[in-house]
């Protein structure tokens, strides 16, 4: 079983910075009365929680495969919210008719073939029902160039077996002809840069840290994980110029689409 190396502590230091891109998302939203509403990748649940407030969700399913993050979420559980241990690659309903509401903001991108699984996640739409995506789309960047890089150096490339993070991510035009091909209609698909104002270069470390690199972290032996994690920092300090503060510009992906309330792709 692969381990939990995700730190919920070290994933919530930039916590109003990775919320920005949910909050746009939720700005997307159509709502209706009575929503049942899941969150695909819920992490600590905090927004997971203030989605469900703002919509005046029936219900609020949060799934994560983290049992870290779900510990954190479990106090916020009640009134119609609820949390469940669950992998995005093979979560399926169960019950109903589907989802009103189907988002997930930064979780999809761990999942290889994006095709298949929007085939799979759209299935999870009830009649109607409204798929809210948002992607990283950051691999350009220095912070996401040096981890792969160094995973294609001894002696990690060996430990890793080969293993070097591809991209799963497809690009806007592709999601957007993706969507169409689902029989899914209102497709709304954008790239977004934000940019994140740190306090100095090194803070990319940190936040890779807790995102990106937990990737390697777990796949790593233990006692090549703090020299890789050594490496990284000299090769982000060396390619980065010390500028302070550092604005740190982000690549994201965010699309919308529903499903017909009738005709194509509404029977069970």
């Amino acid at each position: 079983m692969t381990r939990d190396v995700w730190k919920p502590e070290l994933y919530a230091r930039f916590r109003a910075e990775r919320s920005r891109p949910f909050f746009d998302l939720l700005a997307m939203v159509r709502p209706r009365l009575g929503m049942r509403v899941v969150d695909l990748g819920c992490g600590t649940g905090e927004l997971t929680a203030e989605a469900h407030k703002r919509l005046g969700a029936r219900s609020t399913l949060g799934i994560d495969s983290s049992p870290a993050m779900l510990e954190k979420a479990a106090p916020l559980a009640g009134d119609g919210l609820s949390f469940a241990l669950a992998d995005i690659a093979t979560f399926e309903q169960t019950t109903g008719s589907g989802f009103d509401l189907v988002i997930s903001n930064a979780a999809l991108h761990w999942v290889p073939d994006h095709p298949a699984l929007l085939a799979r996640v759209a299935r999870l739409l009830a009649p109607g029902g409204q798929l809210l995506v948002q992607v990283p789309a950051n691999q350009t960047h220095v912070s996401h160039r040096t981890a792969n890089e160094l995973a294609r150096e001894e002696p990690f490339a060996s430990a890793l077996k080969g293993y070097v993070r591809h991209r799963a991510v497809l690009t806007p035009v592709e999601y957007a002809l993706q969507l169409h091909r689902l029989g899914l209609v209102e497709e709304e698909v954008r790239l977004q840069v934000y940019v994140h104002e740190l306090s100095e270069p090194a803070d990319i470390v940190e936040w890779c840290r807790g995102t990106l690199l937990t990737d390697y972290e777990k796949r790593l032996p233990p006692d090549l994980w703090p020299p890789y994690l050594e490496a990284y920092r000299q090769r982000i300090a060396a390619a980065i110029p010390d500028e302070r503060p550092y604005l740190y510009t982000y690549q994201r992906i965010l699309f919308s689409a529903s499903r017909p309330r009738v005709g194509p792709g509404t029977s069970p």
